[in-house]
């Protein structure tokens, strides 16, 4: 942990992984995870707002809007959620977020699904209300370890009180490999959310494919959490 306690990733290099389609952390098939959790999440709802921070162009919001739900995600590369609707083959429209100084959001238009542009912190519960549905993959573990209480913060105040938190979470040795994606133990995930959520452990798997031996290690746990508000 100690390893990695001070590095940052900047909007810039994000930006330039992007660019360089350095994007090995885009899967192009709905997350297996999420898949066989999503009844866990969805608990029999109608049309769920879920949310998707640092949502990249994920296949997995096509295959919720798809299924009748309403989809907000937040990515500060615009040339990911462009990737998203062009390979989606989803028409959209883009406009200014005037709450949010040059933020843009792109709306499908069907309107089930609407991208912010923006850096994550920027966004809140006043742009879009709160939320019944929370996927995060590849958002905390991307996160630098400094702003995690920050994010632990922003997430819990868009969770309304029915909401289901699908955490996705990775595990390595970090004196290995500096990251991103981050280590992030159980113990973090408690220490974050513990005095807000009921935190359930409910997928483990191994996720250690050969080009994870580039970064160094040899191997890498995969651990889906479901957390929900605590009744206050």
């Amino acid at each position: 942990m100690a390893a990695q306690a001070n590095r940052v990733m900047s909007p810039g290099e994000w930006e330039e992984r992007w660019q360089k389609g350095m994007i090995g952390f885009h899967q192009s098939h709905v997350h297996r995870m999420l898949e066989s959790n999503l009844d866990k999440v969805v608990g029999g709802r109608q049309q769920v707002r879920f949310f998707f921070p640092l949502c990249g162009k994920a296949v997995d919001m096509k295959w919720l809007a798809d299924m009748g739900h309403i989809i907000v995600g937040v990515e500060v590369c615009e040339e990911g959620i462009k990737q998203f609707f062009e390979e989606q083959s989803l028409q959209y429209t883009e406009e200014p977020v005037e709450a949010i100084p040059g933020a843009k959001v792109f709306k499908s238009c069907d309107r089930r699904i609407s991208i912010y542009q923006c850096d994550v912190f920027s966004f809140s519960s006043a742009i879009e209300g709160q939320f019944g549905g929370i996927w995060d993959r590849g958002s905390l573990v991307a996160i630098s370890p400094c702003d995690r209480q920050k994010y632990a913060t922003l997430i819990t105040s868009v969770m309304d009180k029915n909401c289901r938190y699908l955490l996705d979470t990775l595990e390595y040795d970090p004196e290995l490999y500096k990251g991103p994606p981050f280590f992030l133990p159980e113990e973090m995930i408690k220490q974050l959310y513990g005095e807000t959520c009921e935190i359930e452990l409910v997928q483990t798997g191994d996720a250690f494919e050969e080009k994870h031996r580039k970064w160094g290690i040899d191997s890498l746990l995969e651990k889906v959490y479901l957390l929900t508000p605590k009744a206050k």
